[in-house]
């Protein structure tokens, strides 16, 4: 019987070990429920960085069909954006109204470009992988917290194995916070706080990537400047804002967690056999309009118009990604 007792023991403990071992680490788990202060590099399981051998170049269907597709995915579980408008109805192109400022504009510099624009909020319409696989990019466009389902989140796995482009726009560093994978294609970072939105200057570190190259070396952009815990890590930084140029001061951003003297805006990597390219930006509501004059509204409007574009059409494939 002790014998028996013993061994039960030591195989609850060698199971309590396997579930710890498989349970994430900090550094995996993201987002501000977590500790926020290990910024070590995890591997989320996958094949990561700006290696383009992490890529997988298959013949999946986006790739053979002759057509240039992209979904817009704007879902939002809890903030939302002025730039969204009031939450889109169900099914794929519903109606947009002139207050769907992000979504009309990400459908019309895709129509400038060749390309095909669908746009959802309805998460049924990501529950299959074949729904994703014609797309040669999906951008997710300043969604907050929980907007995938179990479905969705298998289909945006597989989708991405097969090649596929994301392209995650300012709050969607602030969603799914629980599901480890998504972190990860994310660059392992995650939306902590920001200040006010408020004018800064935007430098490049990256001389020949195509979303940054049409762009001044340095430039004045208004924005909701993220704090980012954990910081990105594997990745390739295409450009930051310098915190000491912040109206009204911020360095440190008020002494919260994160990095003080880096924060950066935009990054890219390979993902899992997938491009991904984050970029914090595009708060202002302003961002989004083409403008028609010269004033200074206009011209971020056509700075930022150029980053995301470029940074969509090089994840496409269209161009080339991610480079230094």
């Amino acid at each position: 019987m002790r014998i028996r007792t013993v061994l039960a023991g030591a195989a609850a403990l060698l199971v309590g070990a396997t579930v710890l071992a498989a349970w994430p680490s900090t550094a995996d788990r993201g987002g501000p429920r977590w500790a926020v202060d290990d910024d070590s590099r995890a591997d989320y399981g996958v094949c990561r960085g700006t290696d383009p051998g992490c890529y997988h170049d298959w013949e999946t269907a986006f790739k053979t069909d002759g057509v240039d597709r992209v979904l817009v995915y704007s879902a939002t579980g809890v903030s939302r954006h002025a730039h969204l408008g009031p939450r889109l109805a169900p099914g794929m192109n519903p109606p947009l109204t002139d207050a769907h400022v992000a979504q009309q504009a990400m459908r019309r510099w895709g129509t400038e470009h060749g390309l095909s624009v669908d746009w959802t909020e309805d998460v049924l319409q990501l529950d299959s992988p074949g729904k994703l696989l014609g797309y040669d990019a999906v951008v997710f466009l300043s969604n907050s917290r929980d907007i995938l389902d179990d479905a969705a989140q298998t289909s945006l796995m597989q989708y991405v194995r097969a090649g596929g482009g994301f392209v995650a726009v300012h709050n969607t560093l602030g969603a799914e916070y629980h599901w480890p994978y998504f972190q990860g294609l994310l660059g392992g970072a995650a939306f902590y706080d920001h200040g006010p939105s408020r004018n800064g200057r935007v430098e490049k570190t990256s001389r020949r990537d195509v979303s940054v190259a049409d762009l001044p070396k340095r430039f004045v952009l208004k924005d909701e400047f993220y704090n980012l815990a954990p910081f990105p890590t594997g990745v390739r930084i295409l450009a930051e804002v310098d915190p000491d140029t912040l109206e009204g001061g911020g360095k440190g951003f008020n002494g919260h967690p994160g990095h003080p003297d880096q924060h950066p805006v935009t990054w890219c990597q390979y993902y899992d056999g997938g491009r991904a390219w984050v970029t914090s930006l595009g708060h202002e509501v302003a961002l989004w309009r083409d403008g028609d004059g010269n004033g200074d509204a206009d011209e971020q409007a056509r700075l930022f118009k150029s980053h995301v574009v470029n940074g969509l059409l090089s994840t496409m494939g269209k161009k080339a990604f991610c480079r230094a």
